[in-house]
């Protein structure tokens, strides 16, 4: 019982704390009603996010933060001043420097959400490790989702889900508070510079990052900006406030329902194999991406149909690349494998959510969704060689 209860309440106090990630994204087209923001700035204050959780997980491992302190206070403080962070942007001129740098800081602080959820729940368990990496990383995902509820809920009113998210991003912070230590809690290493060079030297280990890579490539830019896209697709057909709402309800239940995939997802990786079940997934959201940008401008309902099936298909794979990595590497540098292959993840998302509205100005909608598919074409290329390094 002991398990199940913290479990939960880890899950339910991820959700809440990672809805703050795409506040910013889903209440962006609210915003440019009242406020003319260039298409840099539409960025920033996306990508800013991706950049402060970069240096924030840095310097959390290098300081080995969450294993000095109790990780349960660490997610509370974490969340809770995120949380009071995100509130700020009530007050903070649209689009203004300012506002770019509390997305900085508030990408920094759930450093100290996401990573430090994941120490807690791997700590429960050894052989269902996979299943409870697959709960975190489906937690991840709802909360990403969230924002586009409360904004869809808000309508126009984009203050009252940047109030909601905020409230409810400092309440999961106090729940975790009640969840345990399972019997396998242990304290993880901080970064190893070490392992820059094991990642460089082990082939197995370098074509997982590749992989990981390649998924990362699509996934933020896909999630930040599936709601604006949607939006500018179903507009073609439809007025502009209509289409508006419909793009936020597409972008949360994609973003949603691919969260609730990552548990079977993990269940099939741990029968036919880790490497495998990335193939599938990428395979799928790759051929998706390449539909929605064929389907933009098109009927509604087909266009709404293919970004779900993108957004069930783009995430399930990203826990079974750490797990790769953990599989690959020495015992001992797991967890700076793991911190670098993040890092470098991440890295590559400041650049793609970034580049992404930018390009899209000026080269359409459907060429840049087009373009996300890259990436799923290089991971697969990358894990069927993982699949034949690791038969010879």
């Amino acid at each position: 019982m002991a398990k199940t209860r913290s479990i939960s309440l880890l899950v339910l106090s991820a959700i809440a704390g990672m809805s703050l990630w795409f506040t910013s994204s889903a209440v962006l087209p609210d915003m440019l009603r009242e406020a003319d923001i260039s298409p840099v700035a539409q960025a920033l204050l996306a990508s800013g996010v991706q950049a402060g959780f970069v240096i924030g997980a840095l310097i959390s491992a290098i300081l080995g933060i969450a294993d000095r302190y109790d990780p349960r206070r660490v997610f509370a403080i974490s969340a809770v001043l995120a949380a009071v962070v995100n509130a700020a942007l009530l007050i903070a001129p649209l689009g203004g420097e300012i506002a770019i740098g509390l997305r900085f800081l508030t990408g920094a602080l759930l450093a100290g959400v996401y990573p430090v959820g994941m120490k807690i729940a791997v700590g429960w368990g050894t052989k269902d490790r996979g299943l409870l990496i697959g709960l975190l990383v489906g937690a991840l995902t709802l909360g990403s989702a969230a924002p586009h509820l409360l904004s869809f809920i808000g309508g126009a009113e984009w203050r009252l889900a940047i109030t909601v998210t905020s409230l409810v991003a400092g309440s999961g912070g106090l729940l975790i508070l009640g969840t345990g230590l399972g019997p396998h809690h242990s304290k993880a290493s901080a970064f190893d510079p070490r392992a820059i060079f094991v990642a460089w030297t082990n082939r197995r280990i370098r074509l997982a990052y590749f992989g990981y890579l390649g998924h990362m490539w699509e996934l933020y830019a896909m999630w930040a900006w599936i709601g604006v896209a949607a939006a500018a697709s179903y507009s073609f057909t439809m007025p502009a406030e209509a289409a508006a709402g419909f793009a936020k309800m597409t972008a949360f239940i994609a973003i949603g329902l691919g969260g609730l995939a990552c548990v079977p997802a993990g269940a099939i990786a741990d029968r036919i194999g880790k490497a495998q079940m990335t193939i599938i997934a990428m395979a799928l959201s790759g051929t998706a991406a390449l539909a929605t940008a064929l389907t933009f401008g098109g009927t509604p309902w087909i266009s709404f149909a293919v970004i779900v099936v993108w957004g069930i298909s783009i995430i399930p794979d990203s826990a079974q690349f750490s797990a790769l990595v953990a599989d690959a590497g020495p015992p001992e540098l797991a967890g700076s494998l793991m911190t670098l292959q993040t890092a470098l993840g991440f890295t590559l998302t400041i650049v793609t959510v970034q580049a992404t509205p930018v390009l899209a100005a000026h080269f359409g909608w459907p060429l840049i969704l087009g373009a996300m598919a890259l990436g799923p074409a290089f991971g697969i290329l990358a894990m069927l060689r993982l699949i034949k390094e690791n038969d010879a």
